[in-house]
């Protein structure tokens, strides 16, 4: 919605694509955390009214102003992230037509999901590089997130050369500090998150607490004035903790089905936590003695797990004191 200052929207009473995107994304959340069909049911028509709303107002089949990536220190691909937002709702309509059986949405906002992302990848990839748009950490992680790129490899290169230009740091905004984290995890390079997570200096979450930060700022520099000095932006390093470095994910919705995958990383010998699911506590609980990692994990009554265990190729693997094999 608009909230009454200049925010990019685009009339109507509508704020800015990304933040637009709240509205089916929380309820994708509810789903897939939570095994909440009935909010998804109950908002459909809204989410049918907002398709139509876009679709009406895109130019060229694309969305080409936004706000973008907000605090992000590099220049914002502003163009390409109004695109990628807009493909995300048709992804969400798509989805949510699928899970209700509304057979005809379904195809409808498939295909233009479909043609949106071949829009994007027309428009904003520079072809054999593995660049999108301006090719700053954002928009790499954009390209990546939203899986567009058909050349991962050079797109995931240029990234690492991105955090490489930035000394080990992040240059990154609300949105795209969030993908980085699922990106790395998605692709076991949770090394690479872990130091980003953990760089000294500005800017970082290590900057924010030794300069005596006890809540999350809005901005990567100290916001003295504004912006606010107590905002969720950057809190999906929380999520990070338990989804990362605990291993600990939904694999169907409602933690119905779990995956337990951790990812140790750096420095670290141990981790331990619990995640409480909506079907009761899923624990997880790590450290590294040596050349041996010793693990122990717990799932609620009347659900299913699929456990990845670390390790290399010939290493004994033991569960419950006994070889794996037996």
């Amino acid at each position: 919605p608009h909230t009454g200052i200049p925010d990019r929207g685009y009339g109507g009473d509508s704020g800015p694509l990304g933040w637009q995107l709240a509205f089916p994304f929380l309820q994708e959340q509810l789903y897939e955390i939570y095994g909440d069909r009935v909010t998804m049911e109950k908002h459909y028509g809204a989410i049918r009214r907002q398709m139509e709303f876009l679709q009406a107002k895109a130019v060229d089949g694309l969305f080409h102003w936004d706000i973008g990536d907000h605090e992000a220190l590099d220049p914002r691909a502003e163009a390409f992230s109004a695109a990628s937002f807009y493909y995300h709702h048709a992804l969400l309509a798509a989805k949510f037509a699928g899970i209700l059986e509304k057979k005809e949405d379904s195809i409808s906002y498939s295909r233009l999901s479909g043609a949106i992302k071949r829009a994007i990848v027309r428009k904003y990839l520079i072809p054999g590089t593995g660049r999108f748009d301006n090719a700053t950490q954002a928009a790499q992680i954009f390209a990546l997130w939203y899986e567009f790129s058909p050349e991962k490899e050079k797109t995931m290169e240029v990234l690492m050369d991105e955090f490489a230009r930035h000394k080990g740091h992040l240059s990154t905004g609300i949105f795209s500090t969030k993908m980085m984290f699922d990106v790395m995890r998605k692709n076991n390079l949770n090394d690479v998150a872990y130091s980003l997570a953990n760089a000294e200096g500005f800017p970082g979450w290590r900057h924010m607490l030794d300069n005596g930060a006890t809540t999350l700022w809005e901005t990567w520099e100290y916001p003295e004035k504004y912006p606010s000095q107590n905002h969720p932006m950057f809190g999906s390093i929380s999520e990070w903790f338990f989804r990362s470095l605990l291993g600990i994910n939904a694999a169907e919705p409602g933690f119905k089905k779990i995956l337990l995958k951790p990812q140790p990383a750096g420095d670290l010998t141990w981790a331990k936590g619990k995640y409480l699911s909506v079907r009761g506590e899923v624990a997880s609980d790590w450290k590294i003695s040596g050349e041996q990692f010793s693990w122990n994990i717990s799932i609620p009554p009347n659900t299913t797990a699929v456990v990845c265990i670390p390790s290399t190729e010939g290493k004994t693997v033991m569960v419950d004191s006994k070889p794996l094999a037996t």
